[in-house]
Order: structure tokens, then C-alpha cells, then sequence
């Protein structure tokens, strides 16, 4: 009987999560960014990248910002961080100095992180430009030619004080093609889109990557200063747009790419252990309360399903089914084959090892580690 009523709630967690979480998975079977339209009054916007040792990706974003066809006013920002590279030289092959500014971050203050600061420094240099909207993205993303007329026609159909595209991750390495899908998966099981988009509901995210906001809510907020310690910035500054009264949107652009590759399951691994444990607030109950999370709901509805006895192992194998299911679509979307459903588990065991693994790092004092800097340790 208590295998059977295990068997039971496994099977009800997964009923929640497929009926009444947002519909979260649904994201994938209509994740066409809207078409572009002509707005009568385009806002001026200025495109802010910061950028740390991004030569191999940064002329490709900047040449796509570059090729935009947009009616209104728009300039690219590069805020070099420092960089050891030769990120400027390949940003500057990206477009020419009528269309974009490279400028060089100052010495990084205490109590911020190395993006926020660059950002910082790309928006004060933006003022005199006087944007209406400032497009704060990555020197890895390239857009499509529309992404500007896409971004601001969704701003204004809200209204929205901030629109953000989740960029489709590198799919082509066997650790990429395992894991990138699963991603965006658990970030929008976390995040449901639709209840960021709801303002009677609290959720709020954000793809750093391609993020318009607009300049008078990020007035409002204090800028991006009001969250300079955060590791997770695009969360950050979509929880502090909502709380302040403005409404958010988050949705998927096939046609916005990220290029930066991870070839392998190590890099992956510390791709998602830089920021893991800050997302739970560097608490020890918090990551005991997500191991036994994700143990529950993706380990042992298989476990179950193959060692217990029916009708526990019915139940069981149901609830591996709706996973499996719920998964499917984002698999699609990464043109990936139905196969990789049924082996979610693994992955999500991939992504347990991947948390207890920044908890660790945290905790000897080397968290959050990007580009040579530590930006998470205890204080």
C-alpha cells in the first residue's frame, strides 16, 4: 500500500505539472517570434553588448545587429571588459563606426558583477542617443534581420516594459545535442512563460541574450545598479521591472541563435554549475530541498516503473509517459528525435550533479566562475 500511493503521487505530480503549470511545455509547438510590422513611431533603441574575451562570436553579432531593417533610430554599444583577445578589433570588423561604439568598461567596482558593470557603462555611454529602449544582449547572439521591428511591435502590443527572446542554443556536439534541449525545458518548467507574462501572478524571467527594455522602467528600478551583485541579471532585472509595476514577456525565436558552442559534457557541466546554486539563494535546505525534488519527480517514476510490482508500476510508468510527453516538444523544436524522451531522466541527473556540483564551489570559494573571474563566494 505505501508503494501504491507513492506510485500514486508520482503519477498526480506529473498530472500538475502537464495540466497546470502554465502549460509551460506548450512553448515549444508555438515558438514563432511575431511577425514583422511597421510601427507608426518606432522607438530609438541602442543595442548594449558587453563583452569579455568574445572574439570568436562577437563579429557575428554585431554584423547581425548591424543588418537590421528597422525605420527608427538604433546604434550598437560594445563595452570591451577587459578583454585579452582582440574582442575589440573583431567587434569593429562587425560594422562601421556610424552604426556602432566600442567603448572600454572602467576598473570594476566592489559588489558587482563584471556584466552588469559593462552594462552600466554601455548604458550611461547611450544617453546621447536618448533611446526609448535599450536592447541588452550578448556578444554570442546573432539576430535576425527583424529582430528589432519583432522585439519593439511585441513591446508595444503588451504594452511590455521589457520583451525578451530565448535564443536556440548550439545543438551539434553529442553533449549539446543531450543536454542543450533540456535547458530551456527546466527553465521554463521554473519559469512558465504565461505566468510571466500574467501581472497577477509574481513569476518574472528573462533570456539575457536578447532582452528590450524600455529606458523609463529601467528608470524606475534605479537601473541596473539596483541589481548589480545578481549572477542571474536577466531574472533579476525581470523581477525588479514586475515588482515596480511593469509587465514582462519571455518567449522562444527560432531565428535568434546563440553561437557559442559547448562542445562538451564538461563544459556544459560548469555552464550550469556557475549560477545553479545562486539561483538557490546559497542555501544548504534549498539545494537539499531541490536534490530530493528532482530525484522525485524525474528519478523515480523509471525506477519504479521497471523494480515495483503492478499497479505501483503502472502508475509509475504513466508518470514516466507524461514526462516523457511533456518533453517531446522540445525535442522537436531542436530537431531531435523522439527517442530522447524516455531518457529525461538522465539528463536530469546530469543537471542534480551539475547543482550539488556549484553548491561545492560555492562553498570552497570558487562559485561563479567566468572568463578568470570568481563572482560567487561566500562573504
Amino acid at each position: 500500500m505505501p508503494l501504491e500511493l507513492a506510485a500514486a503521487a508520482l503519477l498526480a505530480l506529473w498530472l500538475y505539472l502537464i495540466f497546470f503549470r502554465g502549460a509551460f511545455w506548450r512553448e515549444f509547438l508555438s515558438g514563432d517570434a511575431p511577425a514583422e510590422c511597421m510601427l507608426s513611431h518606432p522607438p530609438r533603441i541602442v543595442a548594449v553588448i558587453p563583452a569579455r574575451n568574445e572574439a570568436p562570436t562577437i563579429a557575428r553579432a554585431v554584423r547581425s545587429l548591424a543588418a537590421q531593417h528597422y525605420a527608427g533610430l538604433f546604434h550598437i554599444i560594445v563595452v570591451d571588459d577587459d578583454s585579452t583577445d582582440g574582442t575589440v578589433a573583431a567587434a569593429r570588423a562587425g560594422a562601421t563606426p556610424d552604426v556602432l561604439t566600442v567603448v572600454h568598461a572602467g576598473p570594476l567596482p566592489a559588489g558587482w558583477t563584471g556584466k552588469l558593470w559593462a552594462l552600466s557603462e554601455g548604458i550611461r555611454r547611450s544617453a546621447r542617443f536618448h533611446p526609448d529602449c535599450l536592447l541588452l544582449t550578448d556578444a554570442d547572439i546573432v539576430h535576425p534581420a527583424g529582430s528589432l521591428d519583432s522585439l519593439a511591435a511585441r513591446a508595444a502590443a503588451g504594452p511590455y516594459d521589457l520583451v525578451s527572446f530565448m535564443a536556440t542554443l548550439e545543438c551539434r556536439s553529442p553533449a549539446e545535442r543531450a543536454l542543450a534541449p533540456a535547458f530551456v525545458f527546466f527553465f521554463f518548467l521554473l519559469y512558465p512563460p504565461a505566468w510571466i507574462r500574467d501581472p497577477r501572478r509574481s513569476t518574472a524571467g528573462a533570456a539575457g541574450g536578447c532582452m528590450l527594455v524600455r529606458q523609463a522602467a529601467l528608470d524606475k528600478i534605479g537601473g541596473v545598479e539596483s541589481i548589480r551583485g545578481s549572477l542571474i541579471d536577466d531574472c533579476a532585472l525581470a523581477r525588479a521591472i514586475k515588482r515596480s509595476g511593469g509587465c514582462v514577456w519571455l518567449g522562444l525565436d527560432p531565428a535568434t541563435i546563440s553561437v557559442r558552442s559547448y562542445g562538451t559534457f564538461g563544459a556544459i557541466g560548469r555552464m550550469i554549475s556557475r549560477t545553479a546554486f545562486t539561483e538557490l539563494r546559497h542555501s544548504a535546505l534549498l539545494l537539499l530541498a531541490t536534490i530530493i525534488g528532482l530525484i522525485v519527480t524525474f528519478l523515480l517514476p523509471p525506477v519504479v516503473a521497471v523494480a515495483a510490482p503492478q499497479p505501483a508500476a503502472g502508475m509509475a510508468a504513466t508518470a514516466w509517459l507524461l514526462m516523457a510527453v511533456s518533453y517531446y516538444p522540445a525535442l522537436r523544436y531542436y530537431n531531435r528525435g523522439w527517442f530522447a524522451a524516455p531518457l529525461l531522466p538522465l539528463v536530469a541527473l546530469f543537471y542534480l550533479g551539475a547543482t550539488i556540483h556549484s553548491a561545492i564551489s560555492y562553498w570552497l570559494g570558487s562559485g561563479g566562475r567566468w572568463k578568470g573571474r570568481i563572482q560567487d563566494k561566500p562573504a
